[in-house]
């Protein structure tokens, strides 16, 4: 197959990265994707830093036999922890989403008070204090927090209902108080609960999804490694979970709005 027409690969650890594939869909309509989520052992927020690096080369591993021309991390956890791994196995260009979440808070901000979100491991890494001070200088205020429920509602279709909402002030407030701004959603399953979020947070506080700032970076290194698919024939999309394909599929044509039409389970730990 000729480079340009081969996939770009897309992963996360279920559900989430399906905000980073809308956005790539919507800036590039004629690349082939294949996305995997890693749904049977969701949430890696609470593996450890070993646990994760394990899974990440599985899944690295399973993109390349489906021959993709470039990978997304659609997982800030794994973004955190293990991005310098994937980039030295991967034998394609990587790109992650920490760096465009970090720029996209700096940007939106005026009182350089931004709050980040994310599992516990992203929080702990400190991942997003390093990349938003590395654009914004030392004199800007972060406000962290772990919020290791959203992903399993996200994953439990819980997007917003009165659990969610309630949830979502018992993480948020403490951060609210806190005269943020700007609030990065550190998470890619976190923009599935953005109607929770923001009846929380209110009109005044800027939320960023990292999507369109990740799919920016996608169009760029595919164009900077003359991978653009010419788009001769209509573009396919191929769907994997590790865990339930019914499940997987109920929830990610309700957040495209569209039909998935196949979804293929894999035993990933083979890989």
């Amino acid at each position: 197959m000729c480079a340009a027409k081969r996939p770009i690969g897309i992963f996360d650890s279920g559900l989430g990265g399906l905000t980073v594939l809308k956005e790539i869909n919507k800036e590039m309509p004629g690349e082939n994707t294949v996305y995997f989520g890693d749904s049977g052992r969701t949430p890696y927020g609470n593996k450890s830093p070993e646990t994760i690096v394990r899974y990440t080369r599985q899944i690295v591993r399973f993109l390349q036999e489906q021959q993709v021309k470039l990978i997304v991390i659609a997982c800030n956890t794994v973004s955190a922890c293990a991005a310098d791994i994937v980039r030295d196995i991967a034998g394609v260009p990587v790109v992650e989403v920490i760096t465009p979440g970090a720029e996209a808070a700096v940007q939106a901000t005026n009182n350089r008070r931004i709050g980040v979100i994310g599992t516990r491991n992203t929080i702990t890494s400190e991942v997003y204090i390093r990349a938003i001070r590395d654009i914004a200088g030392p004199n800007i205020a972060i406000f962290q927090r772990a919020c290791p429920m959203f992903v399993s509602l996200a994953e439990e279709g819980w997007w917003d209902n009165s659990i969610a909402r309630a949830i979502a002030a018992e993480y948020l407030t403490p951060l609210i108080e806190n005269d943020i701004d700007t609030l990065l959603l550190g998470c890619t399953h976190y923009p599935l609960l953005v109607g929770a979020i923001s009846w929380v947070t209110g009109p005044a506080i800027r939320l960023i999804n990292a999507g369109r700032r990740v799919a920016d970076q996608v169009r760029a290194a595919l164009t900077e490694h003359d991978l653009i698919n010419p788009a001769e024939h209509p573009p396919w999309y191929g769907f994997y979970t590790s865990d339930s394909t019914d499940q997987f599929q109920e929830m990610g044509s309700a957040f495209l709005k569209k039909p998935i039409d196949d979804v293929k389970r894999v035993n990933i730990e083979l890989y």
